[in-house]
């Protein structure tokens, strides 16, 4: 069983402090003493999937851990309260000011990420996305670059994360397109 599953970090109940905090088996946890009930839910993340005037996709290199260096599309996590919508536009000002004009919901997919030594499920939902101009672009936050790249020139080894790679497979087979 690998070291980031939740059941080999999770040793203390989060409300008393316990160390009687019980995995059920269940995706949850329950402390002995006081009863608190935890269950291990996904977090949900969106991916970005912007094409350019040559029809050429928009990837990023990560600049920091898990994968670092690594292609993956623009994204994030969704912040507690907000919607996946509204986070997909923000998270592409932060990592390369862009503004987002347009979206529209692509596909979805399960993922695994490891933090600060504790694997965080995910669900990674992916939003194809067109912007005002590319003029501005710039790498920011935790992204070290972009590139474009074209429907079948990319090593999908080098893509960090399961779901990123299935979703820039599904737009390459699918390759719809934002009007």
């Amino acid at each position: 069983m690998e070291k980031t599953n939740p059941e080999n970090v999770l040793k203390f109940c989060p409300k008393c402090g316990s160390g009687r905090f019980v995995p059920k088996g269940d995706r949850s946890f329950q402390c002995d003493d006081c009863g608190f009930h935890f269950y291990i839910n996904s977090a949900s993340a969106v991916a970005a999937l912007i094409i350019n005037e040559n029809d050429e996709l928009l990837l990023t290199r990560r600049g920091i851990e898990p994968g670092k260096g690594m292609l993956d599309l623009p994204g994030g996590f969704v912040n507690p309260g907000e919607r996946a919508e509204d986070a997909v536009v923000r998270e592409i000002k932060e990592e390369l000011n862009l503004e987002v004009t347009d979206y529209q919901f692509l596909a979805s997919y399960p993922n695994e990420y490891i933090f600060s030594g504790y694997k965080v499920y995910t669900t990674d939902i992916g939003f194809l996305c067109k912007v005002r101009t590319m003029e501005a672009i710039s790498a920011k936050d935790d992204v070290s670059g972009y590139e474009f790249v074209k429907r079948g020139s990319i090593d999908y080894s080098d893509i960090c994360g399961a779901s990123i790679r299935l979703l820039v497979r599904y737009y390459f087979d699918h390759g719809k397109s934002l009007e």
